[in-house]
């Protein structure tokens, strides 16, 4: 699931160790641009994750791709967003395909322009000669397709 809002706070860090090794969790809040605006608080986990939330600067626009958990305890459920990629959001431009953002440095301006649109891809080949096409039409046919 993605999301779009601004960045307004980074929640402080906190770490541990488990039997697997030491662990670090992070956090941040954003704020929609939605009429009415909400804010979402997202969780992150491991080093480098956490790294790259401290190196957005606060008021950036970001999208965050999250996947959302819930659980039980104690007959109540809890739920959790964990976001897995945060990137700088510029109206008009597809977001990266890779995994992960390294922050390069300050915000893209608002008044940035789009991507030029791509060239158009080329048209289809026709079929070689001997390729069989398709019978004509029936006239006594009353299907409808």
């Amino acid at each position: 699931m993605e999301i779009t809002g601004k960045l307004i706070q980074i929640l402080p860090e906190v770490q541990g160790e488990s039997a697997r090794g030491p662990w670090i969790r992070g956090g941040f809040v954003i704020e929609t641009g939605d009429e009415y605006p909400r804010k979402v608080a997202f969780t992150t986990f491991g080093e480098e994750r956490v790294a790259m939330v401290k190196n957005i600067p606060m008021n950036t626009t970001v999208q965050v791709t999250f996947n959302p958990e819930s659980r039980e305890f104690n007959e109540k459920w809890y739920t959790d967003l964990r976001a897995s990629r945060i990137q700088p959001f510029t109206p008009g431009q597809m977001p990266p395909t890779a995994t992960g953002y390294a922050w390069t440095g300050a915000a893209a301006p608002a008044n940035a322009a789009p991507a030029a649109p791509q060239a158009a891809p080329a048209p289809q080949q026709m079929p070689p000669a001997g390729f069989a096409s398709a019978p004509a039409p029936d006239a006594n046919d009353d299907l409808p397709f």
